[in-house]
C-alpha cells in the first residue's frame, strides 16, 4: 500500500495500477455477492477503479495504519452508496478500461455461490486466494529466470502438500537427484515460497509490523 501511495506520482501510478489488475478478482466478486449481476458488476468494477486511479483515493488513506485489502472494501463500498449515481445503460461500457476483467473472478463467484459465506467473507476468502496465486507466480518467474523450470515443475505440488511413498525417489530418478537432494529443494522451495508471500503481503499493508497478522487473516480467511 505504501508502494502505491508513495511521493513519486509516476511510481505510485505504476504500482497502483499493478495492485489494482492483481487484486480486482475479490472485489468484483464482492459485488456480485451483493446482488448484482454479472454485467453491472463489471461495469461497476471498472468504474470503481477509474475513479480510484482517476481521483487519488489513495492518497486519502491513512498511511501509517492500515491494510490495502481493507482500505478497497471500504472505498467500494462508499462507492455503491454514494458514488454510483449514473445508472443509465448509454453511461456503461465507454469508459477506457482500467483492469482486465476475465472469468476469473465469475468462476469463484459461481464455484462459491451455493456457500453461506457472506459478501465480507467471499471477499476475504477470494483475496487470499488472489495473493497466494500472484505468490506462486512470481515463484515460477524465478525459477524460470534462474534456468529451473524442468526443477520448478517436479516439486511445486509440494508446496500445498506432503511427498507420498516413492515420490522423492521418482522425482530423483527423473531429475537425476538423490532423495536427499530432492528433499532438500522441496525445502528450499518451500521457504523461497514464503518469503515470496510475505513480499506480497507487504506490498498491501502499511508497515512491515502488519504483515504477521494479515498473514495469519489470509491463512484464516481460507479455512472459511
Amino acid at each position: 500500500m505504501l508502494n502505491a501511495a508513495g511521493s513519486d506520482a509516476r511510481e505510485a501510478g505504476v504500482a497502483l495500477s499493478e495492485l489494482c489488475q492483481a487484486y480486482w478478482p475479490p472485489l468484483y466478486a464482492y459485488v456480485r455477492r451483493t446482488g448484482y449481476n454479472k454485467e453491472d458488476a463489471q461495469d461497476l468494477t471498472q468504474e470503481f477503479f477509474a475513479r480510484l486511479l482517476e481521483k487519488q483515493w489513495l492518497n486519502q488513506a491513512d498511511r501509517q495504519r492500515g491494510k490495502f485489502r481493507s482500505f478497497l472494501l471500504s472505498s467500494m463500498n462508499h462507492f455503491l452508496a454514494n458514488e454510483w449515481r449514473r445508472s443509465q445503460t448509454a453511461k456503461r461500457g465507454g469508459g477506457k478500461a482500467i483492469v482486465s476483467l476475465d472469468d476469473t473472478a465469475e468462476a469463484l463467484c459461481e464455484s462459491e455461490w451455493a456457500s453461506c459465506l457472506t459478501p465480507e467473507k467471499l471477499y476475504e476468502r477470494s483475496w487470499a486466494m488472489a495473493l497466494f496465486e500472484r505468490a506462486i507466480a512470481d515463484l515460477q518467474a524465478i525459477y524460470t529466470a534462474d534456468g529451473k523450470s524442468k526443477l520448478y515443475n517436479a516439486l511445486k505440488d509440494f508446496l500445498s502438500s506432503e511427498a507420498g511413498d516413492g515420490d522423492y525417489a521418482r522425482i530423483g530418478k527423473e531429475l537425476e537427484m538423490s532423495n536427499g537432494a530432492v528433499a532438500a529443494a522441496v525445502h528450499r522451495m518451500r521457504q523461497r515460497y514464503r518469503e515470496v508471500v510475505r513480499a506480497q503481503v507487504a506490498r498491501t499493508v502499511a508497515n512491515d509490523g502488519e504483515v504477521e497478522e494479515e498473514m495469519r487473516s489470509l491463512l484464516a480467511a481460507l479455512q472459511l
